[in-house]
């Protein structure tokens, strides 16, 4: 375990980037020693972000996105918030320059190069370090993810539908080939991206699927459903914008396997996360709501049998910025590092 690290980010000027600052700011044991952005050398974090002047590291000026200077600022570990497409141009220098890398893209997150060419529509520039990858979904991968020098961050909806099924996919409680997928995601999931569809004009008072019925994001859910299925999953998913700044809510349907006691899926799940710090199981009438975990790292999961139509359930509610995003990230720098999985998260 290490008291301290000196941390990087990469491409801190977008709305996960912004939200790393934040959360490191108040973090015990990370020390910000680099913030870069190709539009802003020079500028001081404080004046970039207006909330945070004053605070520790408003001073800190953003240097250039050169993986040089990167090293240069004696990091020990450097978050890349970028686009996807991206990352690829500093994850395998500033590896072999000694420093650990966690990525929020998509980048590495696809081991099956030919699945990320479709869904992404280009080359992968870095197939071996894909392969090498820690997939940095916490509360499943938290063993692995000791002393992990590549972290692939699990994306904002992929996290809303993994962690509720697969610990019930797992224990094989349900069909693998029954699983339906609404999503909802507030307007902050496109990207601080000055796009007509976008604008406040054309997201307000306004709710409207899209990505149907191929979103990217299907890559590695169906990845990481199918490897806790032991089969290949193909799932339907239907993501919704909607007109919130930031949070994710999720509802999934799904048929319980034949033979199932309903019972077994609220044990499971809490034999699964009861020992995580971030993960609420809702009781009683209680259901997730947005409003009740943006601006943390708290995903709320709950789940309902219909006997009705014989499905089960499950719906869950997260911060995409936050455990979407940027505290997912932390949470698994916490772990890679050996420190309190909470630590600087709310």
């Amino acid at each position: 375990m290490h008291s301290s690290v000196k941390v990087a980010v990469v491409g801190a000027s977008g709305y996960s980037g912004e939200e790393l600052v934040r959360q490191l700011i108040a973090h015990p044991h990370a020390e910000l020693v680099a913030l870069t952005s190709r539009q802003l050398v020079g500028q001081t974090m404080g004046s970039v972000f207006p909330r945070f002047a004053g605070m520790r590291y408003s001073e800190l000026p953003f240097i250039a996105s050169e993986v040089p200077a990167i090293v240069a600022s004696g990091a020990e570990v450097v978050f890349l918030a970028l686009p996807h497409g991206l990352a690829h141009e500093f994850a395998g220098p500033l590896l072999r320059a000694g420093l650990r890398v966690l990525d929020l893209s998509a980048d590495f997150r696809i081991k099956d190069v030919a699945v990320y060419e479709e869904f992404y529509g280009e080359a992968h520039h870095e197939p071996a370090l894909a392969a090498r990858s820690i997939y940095g979904l916490a509360e499943i991968y938290r063993d692995s993810l000791r002393g992990a020098d590549l972290v692939a961050c699990a994306g904002c909806y992929p996290t809303s539908i993994l962690l509720p099924l697969i610990p019930l996919l797992r224990e094989e409680l349900l069909e693998p080939d029954s699983i339906q997928v609404c999503s909802m995601s507030g307007v902050s999931g496109a990207g601080r991206t000055a796009k007509i569809d976008y604008l406040y004009a054309e997201c307000n008072e306004s709710v409207r699927a899209y990505g149907v019925p191929k979103h990217r994001h299907l890559a590695e859910i169906e990845q990481e459903l199918s490897g806790a299925a032991g089969v290949p999953v193909f799932i339907s998913f239907t993501p919704h914008l909607i007109p919130v700044t930031r949070g994710i809510h999720t509802t999934i349907y799904a048929k319980p396997r034949s033979g199932v006691d309903v019972q077994r899926f609220g044990e499971v799940l809490h034999r699964a996360y009861d020992g995580s710090p971030f993960v609420r199981l809702l009781e009683g009438a209680a259901l997730p709501d947005t409003k009740h975990v943006t601006h943390s790292n708290f995903i709320d999961i709950a789940w309902r049998h219909d006997p009705r139509t014989g499905r089960v359930i499950l719906l869950s509610a997260e911060d995409n910025l936050v455990k979407g995003a940027a505290g997912q990230a932390v949470q698994c720098l916490n772990i890679l590092c050996g420190w309190n999985e909470a630590s600087g998260l709310l």
